[in-house]
């Protein structure tokens, strides 16, 4: 019998969150190991021999480890669930991708500032200024998700995929810093189908930290 699926990270990490939700939605059997920050356990030869990067996520699926949190998400959705979470049309699974993709170079860069002087920058050092950057920044963002999403029942077209999953943790981290935010009615009616989840249950209710 193989081993389960073995992640490394801990449970506030936007990354991990991907990776657990994703093997939740699958149905898969996991062992979840805490990871990073102040776990730890990331700079062992160990580790750095499976992940050079020396970050989270990490699996190991019966010898086979992978990092990149969108990758491991297509790779666990390829594997377990072709023509259902991994498209199989060509253009399908593409637009899946771009997706996917768009989260990880775009909208996650815009606003990882407003995340780091909220939640790891202690409060006499918090600037004001790099929040107000990264909620310029990424508000635009928000406005063309809730564009698509007015004609779109989920990221890549009338159901659920693996682009889902990395948009849901980034508005579920964006929607959790102190901050005001403008109503945007197509991305709320989605992110509440996300939160509707069993899979989702514990990752996108779990508080910032």
């Amino acid at each position: 019998m193989n081993a389960p699926l073995k992640i490394w990270g801990r449970m506030s990490s936007i990354n991990v969150k991907k990776v657990v939700w994703a093997a939740r939605e699958l149905g898969l059997a996991f062992e979840r190991v805490d990871a990073g920050r102040a776990f730890g356990n990331i700079s062992t030869p160990e580790y750095l021999g499976r992940n050079p990067n020396g970050a989270i996520p990490l699996i190991d699926d019966s010898g086979f480890t992978l990092w990149e949190s969108n990758v491991i998400v297509r790779y666990l959705c390829a594997k377990h669930s072709r023509d259902g979470l991994y498209p199989g049309a060509l253009h399908a699974r593409f637009n899946a991708e771009r997706w996917m993709d768009w989260q990880q170079a775009h909208l996650n860069p815009a606003g990882r500032d407003a995340f780091v002087q909220w939640f790891r920058t202690p409060v006499e050092a918090r600037r004001s200024d790099l929040i107000a950057q990264s909620i310029a920044a990424t508000e635009p963002y928000m406005d063309m998700l809730d564009r698509h999403l007015a004609h779109h029942a989920f990221m890549a077209g009338d159901q659920f995929t693996m682009a889902d999953i990395p948009i849901g943790c980034e508005i579920h981290r964006w929607w959790g810093l102190p901050q005001s935010r403008p109503s945007r009615p197509h991305v709320d009616r989605w992110y509440t189908a996300m939160q509707a989840r069993p899979a989702a249950g514990g990752i996108l209710d779990l508080p910032l930290s």
